[in-house]
C-alpha cells in the first residue's frame, strides 16, 4: 500500500509541475525521502529539476542523518556540479581573455585601449558581384581575363584597429555548448584557414575585392593568391583560434572573406552567382604606404 501511495504522490507532482522546471533544495529532497519514495524516484526527480543544493560537508552529514542514501547524495552533488559548470560557460561579449567563452564569431582584440576588450565584427554577406575587364575580354576573344569582384556596401567598416598588426580571435560553434549559431554559414566553416584576408578598394559608397576571374582557359573562383594577405593561425583550444597578419598593414579597409556555396553552375554563369561572407575592419593606425 505504501508503494502505491508514493507512486500516486510522484505522479501528482509530475502533473502539477509548471512548464519551467522546479528548483529543488536539500529540504525538498528530505521531504521526498520521508514520504517513502525510493532512491530511483528521488534521483529521477533530482535529474529533472533545477538544482539549488548545499553540498558542503556539514550539509551532506545532515542529509545522511535524515535518511538520504549515498546514491541520492551523489545525484545531488552531480546536479550541483553541472549547474556550476554551466554557470562558468556564460558567454562573454567583450572579455579580452581568449580563454573565456565567447559567442561564435570573429573578434578584434582592442589591446590599445586603457581597458583592453574584444570587439565583435559583424558578418556581411556580399551577394552582389561586379565584373571588370569585360572589354578586354571581348576584344581578345577571351585571352584577356575578366575579373569578378565582391561588393560590400559603405566606404568604411565599423570595427577599427589602431594597430598596424592587430590580433583577432575566431570562435567557432564547436567551442561552445550552444550548438551551431549560423555565423559561419550554418557551422559549415570550422577553421580560419578557410578564410582569405584581403584589402578592399574603396569606390565612392562601396568597397570591392576580386573573388574570381574568367578567360578562354576557364574560370577560377576565390581570391587570387597574389591578392591574399598572409596571416598566422594559432589554436587556443578546440574551436578557438588566434590570428595575426604576418606583416604590418597599411591604413585602409580589410576583411576576412570566405566563399559561400550558392549552388551556382559552372563557368561564367556560376561565377556570377557567387556569394561571400565577410568580416570587415579598418586599419586606422597603419604602417607607412609602400613605394610603388
Amino acid at each position: 500500500m505504501k508503494k502505491y501511495v508514493a507512486a500516486a504522490i510522484l505522479a501528482a507532482m509530475a502533473f502539477a509541475e509548471p512548464a519551467c522546471a522546479e528548483t529543488l533544495n536539500n529540504a525538498n529532497v528530505v521531504e521526498l525521502i520521508k514520504i517513502g519514495l525510493g532512491d530511483e524516484a528521488v534521483i529521477a526527480k533530482i535529474k529533472g529539476s533545477e538544482a539549488n543544493y548545499d553540498t558542503s560537508t556539514n550539509a551532506l552529514v545532515a542529509l545522511k542523518g535524515q535518511g538520504a542514501s549515498s546514491a541520492v547524495i551523489a545525484a545531488m552533488i552531480d546536479a550541483a556540479s553541472r549547474k556550476a559548470a554551466l554557470a562558468s560557460e556564460v558567454l562573454s561579449t567583450d572579455s579580452p581573455d581568449p580563454a573565456v567563452p565567447h559567442a561564435s564569431g570573429v573578434y578584434l582584440l582592442a589591446d590599445w585601449l586603457p581597458q583592453p576588450k574584444m570587439v565583435g565584427i559583424d558578418a556581411t554577406t556580399s551577394n552582389q558581384t561586379k565584373t571588370g575587364g569585360f572589354l578586354g575580354y571581348a576584344l581578345t576573344g577571351g585571352l584577356a581575363s575578366m575579373s569578378f569582384k565582391a561588393i560590400v556596401p559603405g566606404s568604411t567598416a565599423r570595427a577599427e584597429a589602431a594597430r598596424p598588426r592587430p590580433t583577432f580571435y575566431f570562435y567557432f560553434d564547436q567551442a561552445n555548448r550552444g550548438g551551431s549559431s549560423g555565423v559561419f554559414n550554418a557551422g559549415a566553416v570550422t577553421s580560419p584557414n578557410e578564410f582569405s584576408l584581403v584589402r578592399f578598394t574603396v569606390k565612392d559608397d562601396r568597397r570591392e575585392a576580386k573573388v574570381g576571374r574568367f578567360n578562354i582557359g576557364g574560370a577560377k573562383a576565390g581570391v587570387m593568391d597574389k591578392d591574399r594577405i598572409p596571416f598566422t593561425v594559432s589554436q587556443i583550444r578546440p574551436g578557438v583560434y588566434e590570428i595575426k597578419p604576418e606583416a604590418e598593414l597599411e591604413s585602409g579597409q580589410y576583411g576576412f572573406m570566405v566563399q559561400v556555396t550558392t549552388g551556382g553552375g559552372a563557368g561564367m554563369a556560376g561565377m556570377g552567382a557567387m556569394s561571400s561572407k565577410i568580416f570587415d575592419f579598418a586599419i586606422t593606425g597603419g604602417a607607412p604606404a609602400k613605394k610603388k
